[in-house]
């Protein structure tokens, strides 16, 4: 369970940041960081869904 939370930490963060230097106005920048944010869980869950089954 930490790592999870240590996953949506660094996507708050990151996307928060990615967000803030975008250019646009402030709608756009926080949408933007909104779908980065989701993107960020989604990608990695989905990562570590397919490396559970790998052999190691």
């Amino acid at each position: 369970m930490n790592h999870f939370l240590y996953l949506v930490g660094f996507a708050v963060f990151v996307s928060a940041a990615f967000a803030v230097f975008k250019d646009g106005d402030a709608k756009e920048c926080v949408i933007y960081g909104i779908k980065l944010f989701f993107q960020f869980i989604g990608i990695s869950l989905a990562i570590a869904w397919l490396l559970y089954f790998i052999p190691w």
